[in-house]
């Protein structure tokens, strides 16, 4: 019975093992939402400042638009700033923005430095509307069809390959 006994912590190290590393090989952009084909949750956001226009959940029913959730204390979101900015320039899709937890004034000297690729660009100061949409951290993006259903929802920063194997070719495919 004793050798059991001391056998038993090796057994249960070996299981959480197993789970750490099958945690480690899943991608973390693919965390699913509880809101997926589900509508947006109902919001009305104030404007980041004079230079930009508010969003609110009603102007995500008109056209198949992603909304990437953002914040000038984010590095990550520094890093896929460039793609948002070359999506913008592109025209592909709309593109809008809600500045989570931040000073508004942060945020406009950030986006002056990085460029403003956003067509609408709601403050979200308490953060209320992003537990809505459950977003763990930023930068999220999701994707919203045009009846402002929630189509899919990307977790981390963009990247290049991300665009074109998902969010391209899903924007695409509910335009039709």
């Amino acid at each position: 019975m004793r050798p059991l006994f001391y056998l038993l912590p090796v057994v249960v190290f070996g299981v959480l093992c197993i789970f750490f590393v099958r945690g480690l090989s899943l991608d973390s952009s693919t965390i699913p939402t509880a809101l997926a084909d589900k509508q947006v949750p109902s919001f009305d956001l104030p404007p980041l400042d004079n230079q930009t226009e508010g969003l609110a959940s009603t102007d995500l029913d008109v056209e198949v638009s992603l909304v990437n959730v953002f914040a000038s204390w984010c590095l990550p979101c520094r890093v896929e700033h460039s793609l948002l900015m070359e999506l913008a320039e592109s025209k592909e899709v709309k593109l809008h923005g809600i500045n989570y937890k931040d000073k508004p004034a942060d945020a406009r000297a950030w986006l002056n430095e990085l460029g403003d690729p956003f067509d609408r660009i709601g403050s979200d100061r308490d953060g209320r509307v992003g537990i809505e949409l459950g977003v763990y951290g930023v930068p999220e993006t999701f994707v919203i069809d045009q009846s402002g259903r929630i189509r899919y929802k990307h977790v981390g920063p963009i990247t290049e390959t991300d665009l074109k194997k998902y969010l391209l070719p899903l924007i695409e495919k509910l335009r039709r």
